[in-house]
């Protein structure tokens, strides 16, 4: 009895391994007309019998086609091409004659916003998918089938699909700008014997430029992916940088669209840098004089870690030749100027590099793996501390996602902490940081929660602004990231961040959280003198009064 069951099992195990399925679609590509959607199978054995059609039209396989993992067929072979930099296994329409065609009478026609796909075995259904019903309508997303179940995230065309993965035993060395991030990068980009990857979303410090072309100089092998349009453009400063960089030998490519081939991401918003693949400096600052200012001069609050593993490293490289071996991955040269000049506003040095070691780290990809996040926040049982730029909610009526998680934490006790950048351009408006602080602490006294929010007072920490994009959870746990709390940041753009489980790391990055939540005025500053500001507005009001007492009088 018990060699039956198993003989079942196996059997049932082989039918269900075998079997064909549709696994990737693109009804909605961003070509003209369409032309490159196209539909993935997978399976193992033989496809006569194999008909897959949207409900009017449809295609079957030459007899004797065999399958044996997967198979790729597009409606026009050369249009798939321009997307994806290689030829599909099939087309339905003759496009190429290096690509075999399907048998099809009428052409698969794939709406974008109502249709289905229907997966025929020997005129049985095995198979149907239908949108919007199944999966959502959006120009550009690829729909993926995992474990039986269609993947939700807007993974668009061109993009990575990497999953979670943790690494235990990770030493690393922590560190906060504008206090010691020069230094750490420096010390890391010095230490370079092979090659060194760099993807940043903009990169004009000259300081960090020239350690890359003196890790050039020493033979080393150094490639620089940016950017191609960030908000407001490639500056000058930038362009600049770019070219000085090319003259030394050292390749920069861009993430740009090229013609009709779409960029894969809004933007390429990451800030890391790869090492021998042994190592990673991983950072929610850009490689700009405000995010790695020199040792004692002002810049702007960020954290960043410095990782000192290989399996970790080799994860991030991974990521990196991913995005840079892209056909929207273009070399740019820039163009002959004056480089970026460096801040000048002094600073006291409050926290220096820490090292630690027996970490554990899992790498945040957006959009891959950004729902990390939420979870990270939907586990919380003491505490949340969030150090943000700015959080943009969904809509008037619909919070952020993250925030709405740390919110429905503080509703079930968990103390939760919320500060903001004060930069002028992230309070000018009428919806913005300082509008979203008193939305926050509305909440929390309507609710009674323990939940409050603040902007940051950049002059008591002579800090340019927050630039920052981390996160404390239980005092064990921490988000390093550059992911920004909006729609687009996790969803569409390429972003890096690693989750460190580790009290000791996490302490370091909470006495820094706790100096910009509540900053001691330095030595020697005075406070106001009320009185004198009460008689300055007495004699303001007493002019006034005269004023208008004797415009009365005429």
């Amino acid at each position: 009895m018990r060699w039956t069951v198993a003989a079942i099992i196996l059997v049932w195990c082989v039918v269900l391994c075998s079997a064909v399925q549709i696994i990737e679609f693109c009804p909605d590509p961003y070509l003209f007309d369409d032309a490159d959607e196209y539909v993935v199978l997978d399976g193992t054995g033989s496809l006569d019998g194999i008909t897959v059609s949207d409900g009017e039209g449809g295609f079957r396989f030459p007899a004797g086609t065999v399958i044996n993992g997967q198979i790729t067929v597009a409606r026009d072979a050369l249009a798939f091409k321009r997307s994806h930099g290689e030829l599909p296994n099939y087309e339905w329409y003759d496009y190429s004659k290096d690509v075999p065609d399907v048998i099809s009478g009428d052409k698969i026609r794939m709406a974008n916003a109502h249709d289905e796909l229907i997966l025929y075995d020997h005129g049985k259904i095995v198979q149907s998918v239908s949108w919007p019903l199944e999966v959502p309508c959006r120009e550009g997303q690829v729909h993926y089938l995992e474990q039986g179940v269609w993947d939700r995230r807007p993974l668009l065309i061109g993009q990575s699909r990497f999953l979670p993965k943790t690494f235990k035993n990770v030493t690393m060395t922590a560190f906060v700008s504008p206090d010691c991030s020069s230094e750490v990068f420096l010390q890391a980009a010095a230490s370079a014997r092979q090659n060194l990857f760099a993807n940043v979303y903009e990169f004009s410090s000259p300081v960090l430029a020239r350690a890359l072309i003196d890790a050039r100089q020493r033979g080393v092998e150094v490639s620089v992916l940016v950017e191609g349009g960030p908000v407001g453009g490639i500056t000058k400063e930038e362009k600049a940088l770019i070219w000085t960089v090319n003259q030394s030998g050292i390749p920069v490519y861009q993430m740009a669209t090229v013609g009709d081939r779409k960029a894969p991401y809004r933007f390429d918003h990451a800030k890391y840098v790869v090492i021998d693949g042994q190592a990673v400096v991983l950072s929610s600052e850009n490689f700009k004089s405000s995010g790695f200012p020199q040792k004692g001069m002002s810049g702007n609050r960020g954290w960043g870690v410095y990782i000192e593993d290989a399996l970790l490293a080799q994860y991030f490289e991974a990521v990196y030749r991913s995005d840079i071996g892209r056909i929207n991955s273009v070399p740019v040269t820039g163009t002959y100027g004056a480089p970026e000049s460096a801040t000048s506003v002094p600073y006291t040095v409050e926290f220096s590099p820490r090292r630690f070691s027996d970490t554990t780290v899992t790498p945040v990809i957006a959009p891959d793996t950004s729902y990390l996040i939420l979870d990270l926040l939907n586990n919380a049982q003491e505490t949340i501390d969030i150090e943000q730029a700015y959080i943009t909610n969904e809509t008037t009526f619909t919070l952020n996602p993250y925030l709405g998680a740390a919110i429905n934490a503080s509703r079930r006790g968990v103390h939760v902490r919320v500060l903001l950048d004060a930069y002028w351009y992230n309070v000018e408006d009428e919806k913005d940081n300082d509008e979203m602080v008193a939305l926050i602490n509305r909440i929390a006294a309507t609710e009674a929660i323990p939940l409050e929010g603040r902007c940051a007072d950049l002059e008591s920490n002579n800090l340019e602004k927050i630039h920052n994009k981390g996160v404390i959870v239980d005092n064990r746990s921490v988000l390093v990231s550059s992911i920004n709390w909006n729609s687009n940041s996790p969803n569409f753009n390429r972003e890096a961040g690693v989750i460190i489980e580790d009290r000791a790391v996490a302490g370091y990055f909470k006495e820094v959280f706790d100096d910009d939540w509540q900053p001691v005025r330095p030595q020697g500053a005075k406070n106001p003198d009320y009185l004198k500001i009460a008689g300055l507005i007495a004699v303001i009001l007493g002019i006034g009064v005269i004023y208008v007492w004797r415009r009365r009088r005429i």
